[in-house]
């Protein structure tokens, strides 16, 4: 059998009278509750000892805690750049009026219904933009507009653009309507720069004004950067950014970028601007 050296051969019976019953044992003792409750009691004399500490130590609730007199702050929860362009004192919360109506527009346009704007599209090579694309720090989600390829795989995984895209990112606190449209603008552009190009890269500033666009209070900026990257003939870039004020609390943002290998089409920067109204 299984383990047999653990059960060596012998009796395994006894011989002989069985042995007298037992007496059946004695009921348990029934103890009182009196220990319990002293324990109870005593619990509470320590928890309420405890909070005559904390109110001497703190008697006018200093420092944080249930019974601070300065609760913990909320958590910010505004937009980056509400957070980062306070509107000014002086400057309502109610939408900005209209400076005059612009010009119809002529000719085929791109319209981004979301963001508010519309403006220029243009034939071939130039292709409609079907994705979003929200890169950088700001996020602002590209999701409208035109592109072409200017350079496949330049680096073995990733295309490089010509574009003109539009998007909206939210600017104002809570539901108000207005925003420091020039820390707004310069922002915007600040933030492309540093994560949409290669790096480093030089920056030569054209233009960074505040305007009127279709009508709209505006912010441009328009700067041509200069880098070198591996595997990139590009060693120039014109952009163009026009932060709009549409009587949203987001911006629109209009954004138009040409790589220096196709210098032919920098002429779309002028004229998207020039061409974007409010829908």
């Amino acid at each position: 059998m299984p383990n047999a050296e653990r059960f060596p051969a012998g009796a395994v019976t006894r011989l002989g009278p069985p042995p007298p019953d037992l007496p059946p044992p004695a009921p348990p003792e029934r103890r009182g509750r009196g220990p319990i409750w002293w324990f109870a009691g005593a619990a509470t004399l320590i928890a309420l000892t405890g909070l005559v500490v904390v109110i001497a130590v703190h008697p006018r609730g200093e420092g944080p805690g249930l019974l601070s007199g300065q609760p913990h702050a909320p958590a910010d929860a505004r937009p980056p750049l509400a957070r980062a362009c306070p509107p000014p004192p002086d400057v309502s919360g109610a939408p900005v009026a209209p400076s005059q109506p612009a010009p119809a527009p002529t000719g085929p346009r791109t319209v981004d219904e979301a963001t508010g704007i519309s403006y220029p599209s243009y034939g071939a090579p130039w292709e409609s933009w079907n994705a979003v694309w929200n890169a950088g720090e700001l996020r602002v989600p590209y999701k409208v507009g035109q592109h072409f390829i200017t350079e496949h795989l330049y680096d073995g995984v990733s295309d490089y653009h010509a574009s003109v895209l539009s998007g909206a990112v939210p600017a104002a606190v809570n539901d108000a309507f207005t925003f420091d449209l020039e820390c707004v603008g310069r922002q915007v552009a600040a933030d492309a720069r540093a994560h949409y190009y290669p790096q480093p890269n030089e920056q030569e500033l054209l233009r960074d004004e505040r305007t009127v666009l279709g009508g709209r209070p505006a912010w441009v900026t328009v700067f041509r950067l200069h880098f070198h990257t591996p595997g990139l003939r590009a060693t120039s870039e014109l952009v163009a950014l026009a932060c709009i004020d549409v009587g949203k609390p987001s911006a629109a943002v209009l954004y138009v970028s040409i790589p220096g290998t196709h210098t032919q089409w920098d002429w779309v920067a002028t004229d998207a601007l020039a061409g974007m109204r409010v829908v």
